[in-house]
């Protein structure tokens, strides 16, 4: 028998217990740093800013395909919506005689007749557009809030935008001199739709929307150019600045309204000239680039309590002069 005594409070182990791991950080830091990213696959480094702005731009040729390849694209491009419906008596009637290929007619129950609203049903049954008869409180779910459907809607293929080159050359196969009307950053489609109405009214053959921060041609717009949208082609510009130096490549001259502009818009020299007449927004104007593109920079003289006039209504007077003077056959000389 041992005389050895155990040392107060003195606790033999039996055993070392289990080991708690140390989540491989020793073992990567043995393996050292990571081989270092490449200078693209780096967000912030401008190699990879490059690499993505090129991954935008080619996401966006696909999302736009139908809009254009490259810089050319026959009548017939990008769609606006997957529906559209065209709402009003007299957008209706029009799109019917320009025999858009509608898909159905949509007709209040009990509706109140007028001669629109006979030759729209005359015309329907002609074309064989499938009619139906819905009770109004229908149509007003069907239609925008604000919107004033008359009692009647058509259904039609979604909405095509032209090519502006496109539309450019076929007015000068037909020997006519161009007036087009181009947007730059009209976001309104009321005045959209009022710009088609004018540019068909005072003997213009297109109307140019950039393909950002722009109106489409929707219901809205449709209904506001009482039809005139079926007869005057929309075209859609993926880069308006682009599209008005292949315009001046061609000889057409780029005016653009402003009310800070150093010419009069009375007796405008270029009115006989093929032109192109750009309007800017009613709060912005024309944004910095289109401006100094343009080959003049044109003002509508207004009375000084009014400080600038809707996109609409400034399109329409510059329109009138111009067919004025053409009308006339004479412009005033330099």
């Amino acid at each position: 028998m041992s005389n050895k005594k155990s040392r107060p409070g003195a606790v033999r182990k039996k055993g070392l217990g289990k080991a708690v791991g140390s989540g491989g950080q020793g073992r990567q830091a043995l393996e050292g740093r990571k081989p270092t990213p490449r200078a693209e696959d780096r967000p912030y480094h401008p190699a990879g800013k490059a690499k993505a702005a090129r991954e935008r731009y080619e996401a966006a040729k696909q999302r736009h395909a139908t809009a254009g390849r490259g810089e050319r694209q026959g009548r017939g491009g990008k769609k606006s919506d997957d529906v559209e419906l065209v709402t009003g008596r007299n957008a209706v009637l029009e799109a019917l005689r320009t025999k858009i290929p509608a898909t159905a007619l949509y007709v209040a129950s009990k509706v109140e007749m007028d001669d629109r609203m006979r030759e729209i049903l005359r015309l329907a049954t002609r074309l064989n557009v499938p009619m139906l008869e819905v009770m109004r409180p229908e149509l007003d779910r069907m239609t925008e809030r604000d919107t004033v459907h008359q009692g009647v809607v058509l259904k039609v293929p979604p909405m095509e935008y032209a090519h502006p080159l496109d539309v450019l050359d076929d007015v000068l196969d037909r020997d006519e001199v161009p007036l087009f009307v181009a947007l730059d950053g009209v976001t309104d489609p009321r005045n959209l739709g009022a710009i088609i109405r004018s540019t068909a009214a005072f003997g213009g053959q297109c109307v140019v929307v950039p393909q950002r921060r722009s109106a489409g041609l929707n219901s809205a717009a449709w209904k506001t150019s009482a039809g005139a949208a079926a007869r005057v082609p929309v075209a859609m510009a993926t880069n308006l600045t682009q599209t008005l130096k292949e315009y001046k490549k061609r000889g057409v001259f780029i005016v653009g309204l402003d009310g800070g502009g150093d010419v009069s818009l009375p007796g405008i020299e270029l009115a006989d000239r093929p032109l192109v007449i750009v309007i800017g927004s009613e709060g912005k104007g024309l944004s910095r680039l289109v401006t100094e593109n343009c080959d003049a920079v044109v003002s509508i003289p207004i009375s000084a309590v009014t400080e600038s006039l809707n996109a609409g209504i400034a399109a329409s007077v510059a329109l009138y002069e111009v067919s004025k003077l053409r009308a006339a056959g004479e412009t005033p000389s330099a």
